[in-house]
């Protein structure tokens, strides 16, 4: 049973994203000064529109009969390295400011998916009390 037709497990998955992009910021912050280090990132969107291209249902002829085909997958975030680039002498392409930047864009981000799923288990909360 899907409650809130899925809108908690979608949530649960973007945090999840964007718990992994707070790590890889920071992750880029500590290495600022590394010589060599490149700055690496998390692609969402590109994941987003293969799943969405690959993604079909399969016909269950029985309730008992394991689902297949769904857009869930365990491999939903790629962490790729910033090649292109050298910010220093070092061959470090860790730019910080643009680094803190998105670092308070994704706590933001993080932030509300949180208020949001908070909501939604508030509202499960107050139908399990009879709205009290």
């Amino acid at each position: 049973m899907d409650l809130y037709g899925g809108a908690i497990q979608k949530l649960d998955r973007s945090l999840d994203y964007a718990n992994l992009k707070n790590q890889t910021i920071a992750n880029n912050i500590a290495n600022a000064d590394t010589p060599g280090f490149k700055a690496e990132t998390v692609s969402f969107k590109d994941t987003l529109q293969q799943t969405m291209n690959s993604t079909f249902s399969a016909k269950r002829t029985n309730l008992k009969h394991l689902t297949f085909g769904s857009s869930e997958s365990s491999s939903a975030f790629q962490v790729t390295k910033r090649e292109g680039t050298s910010y220093m002498n070092s061959g470090n392409n860790v730019d910080i400011d643009k680094e803190m930047s998105e670092l308070a864009d994704n706590q933001l981000y993080y932030q509300a998916l949180a208020d949001r799923i908070s909501g939604k288990f508030n509202s499960l909360s107050k139908v399990i009390k009879g709205g009290n």
